[in-house]
């Protein structure tokens, strides 16, 4: 065989074994994208944990605040009631403006009690408000969880794919991957 035979049935050669292997490319971009996708769940991931356990100790603090003024709300409520048999014990006996003195007593009392039940229906409204956005933060946080679970199998089935040079293995993560770009991007657009 001549030099210039040789050159060309190597260059046959290689063009034919560029040609099986094309969806080598293919799979090294499906690799990336997973990747990228991959790191930007685990970002948002950590973002809404962070978020969940950030309300989720704001409402603890609401409902604290809501025993305090309930604690607080009883204890005038005693108070009024206390004030109030003594009013009765002593109605007959005592002058006038001795009397006034208690009714002034026993309503002022009255008002705080209805002051700390209106502020404690405040206190409610917005310790539900934050348990619910706990709950979506940690729903959220979920769906990305499931996000990098897929996206991680199809980068390991791309890998594998790489190795072996088996064109269907590659196929199989792609559509594993895409199960998990798809919980990706209902993370952020909730579509399902």
């Amino acid at each position: 065989m001549e030099p210039t035979e040789i050159r060309e049935e190597v260059k046959e050669e290689l063009e034919k074994e560029e040609k099986r292997e094309k969806w080598i490319n293919y799979l090294a971009l499906t690799t990336v994208l997973l990747a990228v996708c991959a790191t930007l769940s685990s970002f948002k991931l950590e973002h809404f944990s962070v978020d969940s356990v950030l309300r989720q100790a704001q409402a603890s603090d609401q409902w604290s605040y809501y025993q305090a003024k309930s604690v607080k709300g009883y204890l005038y409520e005693l108070q009024k009631e206390k004030f109030e048999l003594e009013l009765k014990t002593i109605e007959k006996n005592s002058p006038a403006d001795f009397i006034a003195e208690y009714q002034k007593k026993i309503e002022s009392y009255g008002g705080q009690v209805k002051k700390y039940d209106r502020e404690k229906e405040d206190i409610v409204k917005e310790a539900k408000h934050l348990e619910k956005e706990r709950d979506e933060a940690q729903e959220k946080r979920e769906i990305y969880g499931v996000a990098i679970i897929f996206l991680q199998m199809g980068i390991l089935l791309c890998s594998i794919a790489a190795l072996m040079r088996k064109k269907v293995i590659w196929l199989i993560a792609s559509i594993v991957g895409a199960v998990g770009i798809v919980y990706f991007a209902n993370g952020f657009f909730h579509f399902l």
